[in-house]
């Protein structure tokens, strides 16, 4: 078995097809080469999907439309594998937590944000974007799958999420609350609820430090819209593999990093 969960989140558009589109053309052709009939599980990403309607799931069959680069490169990469006639399947992975998550990222950004909150003692932290909704689903879970899809026959993609949407501000609620932060939640959030830009030039002060770590550079990165949720009956019916992990043990591991910080 080769799994691949090699590439680029961050970088321009050459950048992310070089790592996520041409890199998975190669191992594909190695593959082919090889003549050694292994399986390939393939880590794909739910930004393939791109925005879909609030309060909806989606399903493998939803046609993909991916709000920026690095959805597009990832979708490309999608369609090399399962154009390659290799034994492949792609796993979906909507928005995975847990330990190692990167500091960049939303959660991220909010354990830091309140580790420099606590530092400092700020009895109030602003944060920005808390209205989105993703379906955060734990790393070891996702590992939990890749494996189940390595002893699996399935083909194709199949998403990996717990099938429920979590609001960025309840899970900032559940953070405060692993991490004993006493103070406000504020929230910064411009109009239609959508993250307002960091304020550039501000004084840096522990507060505005932690305030623009807390603030996404513009309204969606992910390119995936204010709304997203899995359907995972596929994952059930054809990997026999449900999420075991709650939230709140993933966002506990993501304070314990950050505070591991200080």
């Amino acid at each position: 078995v080769v799994v691949n969960c090699a590439g680029a989140t961050r970088g321009g558009a050459r950048d992310l097809t070089r790592h996520n589109t041409v890199a998975v053309a190669t191992v594909c052709e190695a593959l082919r080469r090889s003549g050694c009939g292994a399986r390939l599980v393939q880590v794909g990403c739910a930004s393939e999907y791109g925005p879909s309607q609030p309060g909806s799931s989606t399903a493998e069959d939803a046609v993909p439309r991916p709000g920026g680069p690095y959805g597009v490169s990832k979708l490309a990469a999608t369609e090399l594998v399962l154009g390659s006639g290799l034994d492949a399947v792609v796993l979906r992975v909507f928005s995975p937590v847990g330990p190692g998550t990167p500091a960049g990222s939303p959660l991220g950004r909010l354990a830091e944000a309140m580790r420099r909150a606590m530092q400092a003692g700020d009895g109030e932290l602003k944060l920005s974007g808390l209205g989105v909704q993703r379906d955060f689903v734990d790393v070891r879970d996702v590992a939990r799958a890749v494996h189940a899809a390595s002893l699996s026959a399935a083909q194709g993609v199949v998403n990996i999420g717990t099938g429920r949407a979590v609001r960025l501000r309840d899970a900032a609620a559940v953070l405060a609350r692993v991490a004993g932060y006493a103070g406000n939640l504020h929230e910064l959030d411009g109009p239609h609820g959508m993250p307002q830009r960091p304020v550039i030039g501000a004084p840096r002060t522990e507060a505005t430090i932690a305030e623009q770590l807390a603030a996404a550079p513009y309204p969606y990165p992910d390119g995936c819209g204010p709304w997203q949720q899995a359907d995972v009956r596929t994952a059930r019916d054809r990997l026999g593999w449900r999420p075991r992990i709650n939230l709140e043990e993933s966002l506990a591991d993501i304070w314990m990093e950050a505070a591991c910080r200080i």
